[in-house]
């Protein structure tokens, strides 16, 4: 509809626009922290960049004539969300997400007991994230999302590191769309200083444990995450030479999801290898082993992560966002690092930012 009599513009308005804006997407980041179905929280997402593209009077007049729905993108509910955020009132749907999260929070540290204060010191050390996808291969947002979403979490750094050419099932990046994000992500950095948006890839470990992407331009990233991600029932004594041979290229800096299980929907077993042998050239190399927050992963399994310790690896613990409410997974790995006695001085992502990259760059 279009309303009769326009609405003369506030100066607050889009201060009122913001917090709408702001509440739309702090409602989806929620969803995607609880893993709803992603159509529910690209609702939220989409309505967001809508509603943050309008003129200030324009929105005034919609919210005054009952005519959000009229912008492309925003439903009914989105539209009602807005509405409340505009007129300063309560949004019932966010307090009730907000709720369940608090309580979410609250049964995992109480499940892991003695550990728990372990746990949340060493979240509060966490400064960044080292694995997380974007839209540019199968993740659900834009680069400027999944940092909006890192400085929102109180974080110095975040790494996109989006899938290698071969995985062609998550649209993996070629060298080419890979040097074309390295100038998106100088850009963005420019823009977000003193935050730092660190370059990256999730390449995929070749059967031969030979790295999926030109070795050249491996050494320009600030973090590669190295991962199996095809033949995981491969031989033991073959997967254990892969995962060893990835591990000593000097490219590597995280071994990503090592195990590749998947303990939720459809179900994988985790790969058989010598993991004692793996964790040893971890530390002889200075890979860090990755503690895989997704709560469909959990990888390494806890008998793996002690052996890891034995060793005397450093470790990353990384969410594998697909979106950015999943950036807040963080806390699962902290408790599960909490109970192998891990203190922060081996976990990389507390690193500041120099240190890390002092040691990625190496």
């Amino acid at each position: 509809m279009t309303p009769a009599t326009p609405v003369t513009p506030d100066a607050d308005d889009a201060a009122r626009r913001d917090r709408a804006v702001g509440v739309l997407r702090r409602v989806a980041f929620l969803l995607e922290r609880a893993q709803a179905t992603s159509y529910r929280s690209e609702a939220f997402r989409s309505a967001a960049s809508v509603v943050e593209q309008q003129a200030p009077g324009r929105l005034a007049t919609l919210v005054a004539a009952g005519g959000l729905t009229d912008l492309p993108s925003v439903g009914a509910r989105t539209a009602g969300v807005v509405e409340l955020a505009w007129r300063g009132k309560e949004v019932t749907y966010l307090t009730e997400l907000e709720r369940e999260l608090t309580e979410s929070v609250t049964a995992a540290l109480d499940s892991a007991g003695e550990h728990a204060a372990a746990a949340r010191t060493l979240r509060d050390a966490i400064r960044g994230d080292l694995h997380a996808h974007s839209e540019a291969s199968d993740g659900g947002a834009s680069i400027q999302e999944m940092v909006l979403a890192a400085l929102e979490l109180g974080h110095e750094y975040q790494a996109i590191t989006d899938h290698s050419p071969r995985l062609t099932v998550a649209n993996g990046l070629s060298a080419a769309r890979l040097r074309a994000q390295l100038d998106q992500v100088a850009a963005l950095n420019r823009a977000v200083t003193p935050f730092r948006v660190l370059s990256g890839i999730e390449v995929d470990i070749l059967d031969d444990g030979t790295l999926d992407q030109d070795p050249d331009l491996l050494a320009e990233l600030d973090v590669v995450v190295a991962s199996v991600h095809s033949k995981l029932r491969m031989d033991r004594a073959a997967m254990t030479r892969r995962m060893i041979a990835a591990v000593r290229d000097p490219a590597t800096d995280v071994l990503g999801h090592c195990t590749g299980r998947r303990l939720l929907g459809r179900e994988r077993p985790q790969s058989e290898f010598d993991a004692r042998a793996v964790f040893d050239a971890c530390a002889e190399h200075g890979v860090a082993v990755e503690i895989n927050c997704r709560p469909d992963r959990l990888d390494p399994p806890h008998d793996l992560l002690a052996l890891a310790v034995e060793a005397g690896c450093d470790f990353a613990i990384d969410t594998d966002a697909h979106a950015p409410g999943q950036l807040d997974w963080q806390l699962t790995g902290c408790l599960r690092a909490a109970q192998h006695g891990i203190d922060a001085s081996r976990v990389v992502t507390t690193w500041p930012v120099e240190e890390l990259l002092a040691r990625t760059h190496a």
